[in-house]
């Protein structure tokens, strides 16, 4: 899989909004048959800043996902509400889901 953790620092004044700006774009990404996963987080020691995890099913899938019609409609949209450009690490990765934490692992949970 494709997985990639991409930070983004918002405006002050459009960061409690980020989630409804990003709306449209999060929904056509999520409903792309090789995307299995597009989660955004915001962080708890700045709040203008946003985490995106999100994972591809392979290459394809990724090349699909920045040629899209949506992927071009937020690069139009989304950096006008943008601090700076986003920081992002992407790598490939040979899994297709979460794995384990076992150093954390919950009695009975056999996940």
């Amino acid at each position: 899989m494709i997985f990639i953790t991409a930070k983004f620092s918002v405006r002050a004044e459009h960061a409690d909004e980020w989630p409804q700006i990003a709306a449209d774009f999060t929904a056509a990404t999520r409903s792309e048959p090789g995307c299995l996963w597009f989660d955004w987080s915001r962080s708890l020691e700045d709040p203008t800043e946003y985490v995106l995890v999100e994972a591809f099913r392979d290459g394809d899938a990724g090349v699909a996902h920045v040629q899209s019609a949506h992927f071009k409609a937020a690069q139009e949209k989304l950096p006008p509400y943008l601090a700076r450009t986003p920081r992002v690490v992407n790598t490939t990765l040979d899994q297709d889901d979460w794995s384990l934490l076992g150093e954390m692992a919950v009695p009975g949970d056999d996940a």
